[in-house]
């Protein structure tokens, strides 16, 4: 109960916190995937659903939309929760194991700062519930297997511990745990060669029929699985590029030196940040070579002592380095592009390295120290990792918090700059978002920041500077769409519709499914009189975003109002019409007026009338006094018994304004 009280404090400060950056992408963006039960099958069948394939935590989030929809703090709670459970399945494991300090490890992996990142972010629900799952496995596989004893004898040597009863149930416990915690995070797939690395350190040996033949099956599953998340990184996360092409050589140094990196914070947690500076990379300077060459040559040391002074420190140390060896360099992850280290990725291969430091300081503290003095000095470290969980804990309280306390940390990175300038544009201070996102480009050619930079110049109507840097964010990303679809915009406000034309179709070859891309080209086309055009790509604007108003109003004033009687239909006019309407609550004018227009079609002149009144009185309150005329022109001919009809097939829609 102290433990769990103590991690809940530990971490009061960023239970009230809103989502922060990528919590949209498990979250408020997977509202589609949330309104139903086809949604939450699509998670466990489609590999591409998601952001990654974890169907388990695509459900954890699933059922927290329909208890609570997106309010936050029972997210966060949640969170903690997981990771209060993960502290007590790991103390109960090391006291099974017999490991020297259990309770202290216990309150380390609580309260330790580098944890912040797997529990007070959302997002990484991920880890927490995996962690969970994992350790649950462990303890139900140790009680198939007996691993915490040495050929199942217990502390009283001269006498043998019986097999538990129906101890077969408890290996399939075991593997279905693990295989939830591959479905919640797949960097647990390292778990059996964990049991064969317990075993080993228990009795000094494996055995064929009792050790290795039990984890086969699972080391089938967990390749597989392996090898379909690392696929997925490629495909469908992003994971390729040049910030991903680095040799087998670059990824030995990134790799020394990130178990040097985890190691020194996890025994000086200093600094602890939301995203660490990305180091340059060189095979010819020989300095870089001492990480990994140190890593080795203390490995070699272990396992020469390892009749001396036990096992356990190489244990320890083969367990960090085989449950973090995926997002040690050498698989490629997205966040590889940002750091070569993340707090969040040490969250499981810590545990080896906690346990060892805690069962040390405990045998050296006995040797030295009165019991008195020990409890002292264990509740002073904890106070202290906890007083640091409480400060980083309260960085992920909103966006902007957590990116300034980055950029303070880091003047490295150059995402949190250019997230900074999106929220400085967001509140309206334009100057200050174009030197954020010019020091992001500067720290790192990024197209982000090139992209947000073209953006804001473009809204202040500097569209000659915008375009180098559009075309800049292209070069460096080929496939962002958006920046296609402003480029388009720009060319069609310039008159140069060709252009115009080129480039959303760009747009539309990178993902079909950009509706706003959609939208314009019917806009064009319809400038153009290419009429059937125009209605072929409003209707599939439609067909991805039925809620989308520009195109439903677009499409709805062509069925009623085009000049070619062929082209008009005035049922379908009014019921897409009503729909635009009651998007925007009848308080629109222009779409009021499209509506009138329909009625008109329709044969509903009654309704057009008063549609057409309404839209004059909306657009006197808005002061569009032409609009105000225009209507009341349109009134006055419903009144006669008459429809509106273009006198061409030009409507003169124009692509100025984004969509929703």
């Amino acid at each position: 109960m102290a433990l769990v009280a103590a991690t809940f404090l530990a971490y009061l400060p960023c239970l009230h916190g809103s989502f922060v950056w990528d919590d949209d992408s498990w979250t408020t963006k997977l509202r589609p995937l949330f309104d139903n039960f086809s949604g939450l099958g699509k998670m466990w069948t489609s590999l591409s659903a998601l952001q990654t394939y974890y169907p388990l935590t695509g459900t954890s989030f699933w059922v927290d939309y329909h208890l609570w929809g997106f309010w936050t703090l029972p997210y966060h709670v949640e969170n903690v929760l997981l990771h209060a459970v993960a502290v007590l399945l790991f103390w109960s494991l090391l006291k099974r194991i017999e490991a020297p300090g259990a309770l202290l490890a216990a309150g380390v992996m609580a309260l330790h700062p580098m944890m912040v990142e797997s529990v007070a972010w959302v997002t990484e629900r991920k880890n927490a519930l995996s962690m969970v799952l994992f350790l649950g496995a462990l303890l139900s596989y140790g009680r198939f297997t007996r691993f915490w004893n040495a050929d199942g004898v217990g502390p009283d040597p001269s006498r043998r511990v019986p097999p538990p009863p129906h101890r077969g149930n408890f290996y399939f416990l075991a593997a279905a745990l693990f295989l939830a915690a591959c479905l919640a995070k797949a960097t647990v797939c390292a778990f059996p060669a964990v049991l064969l690395l317990i075993g080993w350190w228990k009795r000094g040996r494996l055995r064929w029929r009792e050790d290795i033949i039990p984890t086969l099956p699972l080391f089938a599953a967990s390749v597989s699985l392996g090898v379909i998340i690392a696929s997925l990184e490629h495909t469908h996360v992003g994971a390729i590029g040049p910030e991903w092409r680095l040799s087998f050589a670059e990824r030995f140094l990134i790799a020394g030196r990130a178990i040097c990196f985890y190691t020194g914070k996890l025994l000086w947690p200093a600094q602890v940040c939301f995203i660490y500076g990305r180091w340059p990379i060189d095979v010819t300077a020989w300095q870089q070579w001492a990480w990994p060459i140190g890593v080795l040559v203390g490995l070699l040391a272990f396992w020469l002592h390892r009749d001396r002074i036990s096992r356990g420190p190489l244990v320890a140390f083969l367990y960090f380095i085989g449950t973090g060896f995926p997002l040690l360099g050498f698989m490629d992850c997205y966040g590889m592009r940002y750091s070569f280290v993340w707090d969040h990725w040490a969250y499981i291969p810590s545990l080896g390295l906690i346990a060892l430091f805690c069962a040390v300081l405990t045998k050296v503290s006995e040797d030295l120290l009165t019991t008195t003095s020990r409890v002292l000095l264990s509740g002073a470290l904890l106070l202290a990792f906890g007083a640091l969980t409480w400060q980083q804990a309260g960085v992920y309280r909103d966006d902007q918090t957590l990116w300034r306390d980055t950029v303070n940390k880091n003047p490295s990175a150059w995402i949190a700059e250019n997230y900074l300038g999106f929220y400085a544009d967001k509140n309206g201070a334009a100057r200050e978002a174009l030197a954020h996102y010019r020091r992001s480009i500067v720290i790192y050619p990024n197209s982000e920041a090139y992209y947000n930079l073209a953006n804001t110049l473009a809204l202040q109507g500097r569209t000659g500077e915008a375009m180098p840097a559009y075309r800049e964010a292209v070069r460096l990303n080929p496939h962002l769409a958006a920046a296609f679809v402003d480029l388009g915009t720009i060319f069609a406000s310039q008159g140069q519709l060709d252009e115009a034309i080129t480039h959303y179709r760009k747009a539309i070859e990178i993902n079909p499914q950009h509706v706003y891309a959609h939208w314009c080209l019917g806009a064009i086309h319809e400038r153009a009189g290419r009429i059937q055009e125009a209605i072929a790509h409003y209707r599939e604007a439609l067909r991805i975003d039925p809620d989308m108003a520009q195109a439903l109003e677009n499409l709805a004033r062509i069925l009623a109002s085009d000049a070619n009687p062929k082209a008009r239909n005035g049922a379908q006019a009014v019921t897409l019409a009503e729909r635009a309407c009651r998007l925007s609550e009848f308080k629109e004018a222009h779409s009021v007026s499209t509506l009138s227009m329909a009625y008109a079609e329709a044969g509903r002149f009654r309704d057009a009338v008063n549609l057409a009144e309404r839209a004059v009185a909306l657009a006197v309150a808005g002061g569009d006094a032409e609009g105000a005329k225009v209507n009341r022109t349109l009134a006055d001919l419903y009144r006669s018994g008459q429809a509106y009809h273009e006198p061409d097939n030009s409507a003169g829609a124009i692509p100025g304004q984004k969509a929703p």
